[in-house]
């Protein structure tokens, strides 16, 4: 008796595997790239920006100075932890 499954193999369509699993592999990285990877820095950046000179901190100084008032602060800060984040959660006053 002679089938399909017995006539000469699997045929030519056991090459589209391959690329099936390259454009999953290919989806799920543009994705995390998209979205769960956006604006990470390496651990270089992200030492940096977090020392004695750091944006974030330097606004901490100016507000423990009284050089700007709470409401400014707290605006600079947002803008501020969008592009540099916190190290820790408390805050950085």
């Amino acid at each position: 008796m002679n089938t399909l499954a017995h006539a000469g193999g699997p045929g030519p369509w056991i090459l589209f595997f391959p690329l099936i699993w390259a454009a999953v592999v290919v989806t799920v990285v543009t994705v995390l790239r998209r979205t769960v990877w956006r604006g990470r820095r390496g651990p270089w950046q992200v030492r940096a920006a977090h020392g004695e000179h750091s944006p974030i901190a330097m606004l901490g100084r100016r507000f423990a100075a009284g050089e700007i008032d709470e409401d400014e602060y707290w605006r600079r800060l947002s803008v501020l932890d969008e592009q540099f984040g916190r190290a820790t959660k408390g805050g950085a006053a």
